[in-house]
């Protein structure tokens, strides 16, 4: 054989694999796009779940077409503000697709609505949640709840906070519990009373200085602001009641620092470590190295938080 016909030989087979790779790719990056965009459900939307005032307090109801019974509440919120252009379903088409109801929750957004107020209508979402859960399909002893940034803090004062309703209130949603039973979120502000390195921290003790109107009037004062900062603050809220809590933050986060989500899980830790193992608290914290407030490649957590909810919040749980 010619050295002219082995090159041509050789050109050949490398154009087929060129094109087998480029078809290869192709279907790979095709079926990760009907995975991420395309996962079924049908959604029930500008679902009421309360008032502010005049405002209606809105979500909307995703429904899988093979529902496992849970629900999860997405915590629509950055910088405690909430929008409807800011729920992308593609966000939590992983579980979807493992059957979870999801109930994408918006709030009114600060400064108009205080955040401690913000706080009491998250509370009002999952006492709704749970009083109409024969109507979505899902067990109320099995709702979890994610966010990001003040969607994680969010996240953590139901999971910290929640509780019992009123017992004695005419309206029957507010007799309702607010406890979830899984928390999963990113970069969470834990701790409002002590800033540390966040560019929020001006250094007096006081509220994080973009939001100081958003804490009203009691944010004002440092001594009004030392009570109203850890009532808003989940570190200070941890108990054995807590449910499975699963972090993931990276170390390079200037706007709200690693050391925000260290503390609150050394809490748990410390909490764990003095009482009985049996009772201890799951809890789970993902460092990401030289990841600052949010990154391309965290949607990659999303499964891993689905993870988490098909480990504590299975029917065997």
């Amino acid at each position: 054989m010619s050295i002219g016909v082995r090159v041509q030989s050789i050109l050949k087979k490398l154009l087929v694999a060129f094109v087998l790779l480029f078809v290869f790719a192709g279907f790979l990056s095709g079926s990760v796009y009907w995975w991420w965009f395309k996962a079924p459900y049908q959604v029930v939307a500008d679902v009421e779940y309360g008032r502010r005032g005049d405002k209606p307090l809105i979500m909307d109801v995703y429904q899988p077409p093979s529902p496992n019974g849970a629900g999860v509440v997405l915590v629509v919120s950055g910088s405690w503000k909430s929008s409807e252009s800011s729920v992308q379903p593609f966000l939590f088409a992983p579980f979807v697709r493992r059957g979870y109801t999801i109930f994408a929750v918006r709030h009114i957004s600060q400064p108009e609505c205080l955040v401690g107020d913000i706080v009491d209508d998250m509370h009002r979402s999952v006492r709704f949640i749970r009083y109409h859960a024969a109507t979505y399909g899902v067990d109320p002893n099995r709702i979890g709840v994610i966010g990001g940034s003040s969607g994680g803090h969010l996240s953590l004062m139901l999971g910290t906070r929640g509780g019992p309703g009123d017992q004695d209130a005419e309206d029957e949603i507010d007799r309702q519990s607010s406890e979830v039973q899984c928390v999963a979120c990113f970069y969470p502000p834990t701790d409002l009373l002590n800033l540390g390195s966040s560019t929020e921290n001006l250094g007096d003790g006081g509220p994080p200085k973009s939001f100081r109107k958003s804490f009203g009037p009691r944010g004002e004062t440092i001594e009004q602001w030392k009570v109203l900062g850890r009532e808003l603050s989940p570190i200070y809220h941890i108990t054995p009641r807590m449910p499975p809590t699963f972090i993931v933050h990276g170390d390079a986060d200037t706007l709200v620092p690693l050391d925000q989500s260290q503390r609150f899980a050394d809490a748990v830790n410390e909490l764990n470590a003095k009482g009985d193992s049996r009772d201890s608290v799951a809890i789970k914290l993902d460092i990401r190295s030289g990841k600052g407030h949010g990154w391309p490649t965290m949607i990659l957590d999303i499964p891993r938080f689905a993870d988490w909810f098909d480990q504590h919040l299975s029917t065997k749980n």
